[in-house]
């Protein structure tokens, strides 16, 4: 994928036309000053104007980060799942979302490490040795994620994507374009947590239902069911050691 579809047009112009200023500006004050003129062509042509270019472009992609984290790696699932079990027992804040998100952002290293691996091995080591260009690296880079989102990724989802977007049919993986291929990884990750957590919300449901027949047997019709089962929900899980079933699970669930 070409690095600037992540940019927008007035982005790029912006960019440029900053690093046209600061170097014209530089050059001004390093020059006599007899010299009023500044050749234009030689600081678009300088070493110096192409590494200010690139570290402009880095950075407007660092911040795209989070939106790659999300979309391209397993911590959609995680992150839905965990919230979704939270929800089941009934405790409002308890995980806080900051233990949520950090459990799933070290969850998604575990299970993404191998492809983390083979990226560095293939794209950034020899791009820190001048052994590729940025460009290069990025679209190698991208090859490993492709693999393991093609893995986790439905037909049907995959199909919808391929017809919407008036492509050919791909012949092979390498052919899927990223940009079918990644909303059709997360509507996939999306039914996939989507049935992991159906199965949770199921024991939890037994005990609700359980508790509010015993109380409305007994005529507490003004005690909260939802406060009497908590805490039998909240054993029920610690019993069962549920946080350890859960991650087994998730982990289990990527091919």
């Amino acid at each position: 994928m070409n690095i600037f579809k992540f940019l927008s047009k007035n982005t790029i112009i912006l960019s440029l036309t900053f690093a046209v200023l600061f170097f014209t500006f530089h050059l001004s004050y390093a020059a006599a000053p007899i010299r009023a003129g500044v050749n234009i062509t030689g600081v678009m042509n300088s070493p110096a104007f192409s590494n200010s270019v690139q570290i402009l472009l880095s950075l407007s992609i660092i911040s795209l980060l989070p939106f790659l984290l999300i979309s391209i790696t397993s911590f959609l699932r995680i992150i839905v799942v965990l919230s979704m079990i939270r929800s089941a027992i009934g405790t409002a804040q308890v995980p806080p979302n900051s233990i949520l998100i950090g459990l799933a952002l070290f969850m998604t290293v575990f299970t993404m490490a191998p492809t983390f691996d083979e990226v560095n091995k293939t794209a950034i080591v020899p791009y820190n040795k001048g052994q590729m260009t940025q460009m290069k690296a990025f679209e190698i880079g991208m090859k490993p994620f492709q693999r393991f989102m093609i893995r986790q990724t439905r037909e049907r989802d995959l199909a919808l994507f391929v017809q919407f977007s008036k492509i050919p049919p791909p012949k092979t993986a390498n052919d899927i374009p990223v940009y079918v291929l990644i909303p059709s990884f997360m509507i996939s990750e999306l039914k996939t947590a989507f049935q992991i957590g159906f199965l949770l919300f199921i024991p939890f449901v037994i005990i609700d239902l359980v508790v509010a027949n015993i109380l409305l047997s007994l005529g507490m019709f003004m005690l909260s069911p939802v406060m009497v089962s908590l805490p039998f929900k909240i054993l029920l899980f610690v019993l069962s050691d549920g946080w350890n079933l859960i991650t087994k699970g998730l982990l289990m669930s990527f091919k």
